[in-house]
């Protein structure tokens, strides 16, 4: 390979056997400046054509005179095809490999494999979208794969993993209606003949690290039976007191609080009480305003609230164990931001729009509770039936008072659905 002299007015040869503990038959598979410094520069190289699989990553500090090697814990397996190096820590840097990708926080001392959901394929690009802070990556026959917002990772050490929790700071939400999708699903009516793929999940997503999981008594228990059984130990019997506690036991939870600049509380979120790291995402709406008993038809969903104004929230975290909440530490700001400013007519602001949705979800809230009433009342009548077909009394008042109530919810029925 050939490293250049900035401004490209001389050039000097650095042969491959050159390198520390790297073949001669090997050649470059990729070559990033560093985004910090001019002196430093980093390669990957390639000897798979040799039966060679093992990861050659290398840096050089001072324009490559010399090299060292920062594959760190990398597997002799994982060729590494791309480096990509963060824009903001200059120590956050990730690989594409010919099995998976993986970052380090460190420079390369330790490297980390990135799962969530991508396959077993090898990554032979990289690139990062600065604006929203977004890892993409280019499989070899499996598309594309986008990390949306990895900015968690930033000054992420092991020893800010010790801690018990993390809540991580939360970008900017921006506010806008969703289109429909086409079909109301996500490939819609069109099948396979139309290409789709998963946006990010729309609102503010709340990414968090728990360093252990929030287990119950009866998860507890049955890990030190684990342990017991694997060192061939006999297994007590608890006692039947115990195991009834451990049935009633409510389940552990962690909460999201979010707040308006008023200190008013917004929305509650639940999220994942396992240990690593989670996330979870606010739609950006007050909770859903219907009656609780209210049911809506499969496919419209689930019921859902209005759109809050865009401006600035908080959100913060507790953990639930056995029904005892307990705040954690680490309450974050962040935005809620419109998509647009203003359309082609001038109209209300976006903070009118939101409190007339209030209005009308306050309108809506009652009719679905004198709906579900009116509902409830009409299936009594069955039983008030049954009721008087099991009385000793000679048919007289009774069903002349069953018909007059009939008829009176028939009617209350026809005002507020319209005739049937």
């Amino acid at each position: 390979r050939h490293h250049f002299i900035p401004g490209g007015k001389s050039w000097r040869k650095i042969d491959v056997d050159d390198l520390p503990k790297v073949p001669e038959t090997a050649f470059v598979n990729d070559i990033k400046a560093d985004l910090f410094d001019t002196d430093t520069v980093y390669i990957t190289l390639d000897n798979h054509k040799f039966g060679d699989f093992k990861p050659y990553v290398l840096k050089s500090t001072n324009r490559g005179k010399s090299w060292k090697s920062i594959a760190g814990n990398l597997p002799d397996t994982h060729l590494v095809w791309r480096i990509v190096q963060d824009h903001v820590d200059n120590n956050l840097m990730f690989v594409g490999t010919e099995f998976g990708l993986f970052f380090t926080t460190n420079g390369g001392k330790k490297w980390v494999e990135l799962n969530g959901g991508i396959p077993t394929i090898s990554f032979r690009d990289l690139a990062i979208q600065r604006r929203e802070n977004d890892l993409v990556g280019a499989s070899f026959g499996r598309g594309f794969y986008v990390l949306d917002d990895y900015s968690a990772l930033r000054n992420l050490s092991e020893k800010a993993l010790e801690q018990d929790t993390i809540l991580f700071p939360v970008r900017k939400a921006w506010w806008y209606i969703e289109r429909g999708k086409l079909g109301l699903r996500d490939k819609g009516s069109q099948g396979a003949s139309l290409y789709a793929a998963p946006n990010p999940e729309f609102g503010a997503t709340f990414t968090y690290y728990l360093k252990d999981e929030l287990k119950t008594q009866k998860a507890l228990r049955q890990e030190k039976e684990k342990a017991l059984k694997k060192d061939e130990k006999s297994i007590p019997f608890p006692g039947w007191t115990a195991l009834e506690a451990e049935e009633l036991e409510q389940e552990s939870a962690i909460w999201f609080t979010v707040k308006d600049t008023n200190g008013n509380v917004v929305r509650r979120l639940p999220g994942t009480a396992k240990k690593g790291v989670q996330r979870v995402t606010w739609d950006l709406r007050w909770p859903a305003h219907d009656a609780v008993n209210a049911k809506q038809s499969s496919w419209l969903g689930e019921p859902r609230g209005m759109m809050v104004a865009p401006g600035t929230y908080s959100v913060s975290m507790s953990k639930e164990v056995n029904g005892v909440i307990t705040n954690l530490p680490g309450e974050q700001t962040f935005e809620v931001a419109p998509l647009r400013q203003g359309g082609a007519l001038k109209g209300a602001t976006p903070q009118e729009v939101a409190a007339f949705w209030q209005e009308l979800g306050e309108v809506q809230r009652v009719m679905s509770a004198v709906n579900q009433a009116l509902k409830d009342a009409i299936k009594q009548l069955d039983h008030l039936e049954t009721a008087m077909d099991r009385t000793k009394q000679a048919p007289g008042s009774l069903d002349s008072d069953f018909a007059k109530l009939r008829d009176s919810l028939n009617t209350l029925d026809s005002q507020l659905n319209g005739n049937k």
